[in-house]
């Protein structure tokens, strides 16, 4: 069973998804890529994990760099797994570039910033796996599936020089 939830952020409302006790999505409300309500969703927003997730984000909100102290289970490729394992690596307040996560991916087949680009693009766990600090190559603010303006307002709260 997938349980899913809303919960309120300053940026919004957002969907929540968990199964088997790990967060498997977090999507602002009709972001791009959001996914279509299935027939195994359960709403129950007081699901013991989304308690958890709502302090965690009243945290991240607060201008806190708050501890994940419960399991991510993205569902995706290989390929995309590894890309948002690598988005975890990029320190609260810091940003990395879709090139040089595709540098690190080097010596996977298909590992160009293009390909990091769509992997981050459908990133289903927002926020945590922190998608919204990788840029352009030249510093530009560049795509967000959950809008440019949340983008720039999430670096603004970690103190990232727009």
């Amino acid at each position: 069973m997938i349980y899913t939830g809303t919960l309120k952020t300053p940026l919004g409302p957002i969907t929540v998804a968990a199964e088997n006790e790990a967060l498997t999505g977090l999507w602002f409300l009709n972001q791009k890529y959001y996914p279509c309500q299935k027939s195994e969703w359960i709403d129950q927003s007081d699901y013991p994990l989304f308690k958890s997730l709502d302090a965690w984000l009243r945290d991240y909100f607060s201008g806190k760099n708050p501890k994940l102290d419960f399991k991510l289970d993205p569902r995706g490729t290989v390929f995309q797994k590894r890309v948002w394992k690598l988005l975890l690596k990029i320190p609260y307040g810091k940003t990395s570039t879709y090139g040089a996560i595709a540098d690190r991916l080097a010596a996977e087949k298909g590992s160009s910033a293009r390909a990091v680009g769509g992997a981050v693009g459908h990133n289903p766990i927002s926020i945590l796996i922190p998608c919204h600090r990788v840029i352009g190559a030249s510093g530009n603010i560049t795509g967000y599936a959950g809008g440019i303006d949340k983008k720039k307002a999430l670096l603004q709260l970690e103190g990232v020089d727009l």
